[in-house]
């Protein structure tokens, strides 16, 4: 397939972008097309409206498989490498150097400001529920299917609930909201990725995602557990962005390797930070008690989450065309979708506020917060900044 740039040119168009783009993984979608669509002309937009609907039934984070999938169209698998690495590293490198200052926010003001990215986070989940809400569980079914997986995800914590909540999803989809107003479009996409080739990364991922954690139970490596750890939740998450919380959470946490404090205040300052939230890997990463940690450990968890969700989409993309003109898949990916809306309603229950919201004053900065998101549109890193500076006032205070 004749392509139509240079490895360099993606380089430095995603370079741009991952500096620029904040606001979360539809924000960045809409950074792609303004950039690479209407000013670049990269594609058209039918062209990208079908990728963007493919990466979103796929796992993984759809904005960076986007991206990922622009630069293999525009530069081959060079230029998908340089679209992901340039995307990426501004947002991974800021959140490494936030983990390793992290002992700076010593004392009651910088344990305020860190309290204080913890509430900014109850305020972005809660508006990403309400959006996701209001875009994918807008009918009595859908929104059925949502509940249905709050119940589950609440009633099982960790990945159990999580999956057995997609796959109810899935099933409730397929049957119940068949014949739904979503076409499948008509136009074709041509990556040039061989079948051969898609074929074997399914097989990889499919293998990497039974294997690993046989392996590191076998060699009771923490290296391989670490990245087990993070290619899992890569591989399990629906919907990207906020919705890797509750599988972070439920690895990283729940398994003693990060602290439930660290985790949240990380989560917080991935916020502040442009670029695809999943970069937050790169955090945990660095200061997980399991693994080489820092920069290493940054780097392998990073590269650990994003694996799977690049290797399902090379895997697919000679074959979407195909699926996409299905019925009933369009339907599980719908039912899918509602129940994604479920997960996330299930986190912002625990642990997002359940351990950030600890009394009156901390309520009223978390409400701040969601009322300057959602009624003033003021930018997530902007709020990030009101939220420390308010953590920092009610420590100074005394106010909880």
């Amino acid at each position: 397939m004749t392509r139509a740039g240079t490895v360099s040119e993606v380089f430095l168009a995603f370079l741009r972008l991952g500096v620029t783009s904040f606001g979360g993984p539809v924000a960045h979608l809409g950074y792609f097309r303004d950039d690479l669509v209407a000013r670049r002309r990269w594609m058209d937009d039918r062209a990208y409206a079908d990728l963007v609907a493919l990466c979103q039934f796929l796992p993984g984070p759809a904005s960076s498989q986007v991206g990922f999938a622009m630069g293999l169209q525009r530069a081959g698998f060079l230029g998908a490498l340089a679209a992901f690495v340039a995307f990426t590293l501004p947002s991974a490198a800021l959140l490494v150097a936030f983990a390793a200052g992290a002992w700076l926010f010593g004392g009651p003001v910088g344990g305020g400001i860190l309290d204080g990215l913890k509430i900014v986070a109850v305020a972005i989940v809660a508006q990403a529920v309400w959006g996701m809400a209001r875009a994918l569980a807008p009918d009595g079914p859908r929104a059925g299917i949502a509940v249905v997986a709050v119940a589950l995800a609440l009633w099982a914590p960790g990945a159990v609930g999580q999956i057995g909540a997609l796959v109810v999803g899935v099933v409730a989809g397929s049957v119940l909201l068949r014949g739904g107003a979503e076409e499948a479009g008509a136009s074709t996409l041509s990556f040039g990725v061989p079948r051969a080739v898609a074929i074997g990364c399914l097989a990889a991922a499919a293998i990497a995602l039974v294997g690993l954690p046989v392996l590191a139970a076998v060699t009771g490596s923490g290296l391989i557990a670490l990245v087990d750890a993070f290619f899992r939740a890569g591989a399990l998450v629906f919907g990207g962005g906020h919705v890797v919380l509750p599988l972070l959470q439920a690895e990283v946490v729940q398994t003693g390797w990060v602290s439930p404090d660290a985790f949240l205040a990380g989560y917080g300052a991935a916020q502040a930070v442009p670029g695809p939230l999943f970069t937050f890997a790169a955090y945990l990463g660095s200061v997980s008690s399991v693994g080489p940690g820092g920069i290493a450990g940054a780097a392998i968890a990073l590269t650990a989450i994003f694996l799977p969700g690049f290797l399902v989409l090379v895997g697919v993309l000679p074959f979407w065309d195909a699926l996409r003109g299905r019925p009933r898949a369009r339907a599980a990916m719908r039912g899918a979708n509602a129940a994604v809306v479920g997960i996330l309603g299930a986190a912002l229950y625990t642990p997002v506020f359940t351990t950030a919201v600890t009394g009156p004053g901390a309520f009223m900065l978390a409400l701040v917060a969601f009322v300057l998101l959602t009624a003033f549109r003021v930018p997530p890193w902007a709020v990030v900044i009101v939220g420390a500076a308010g953590g920092a006032a009610l420590a100074s205070l005394g106010v909880v």
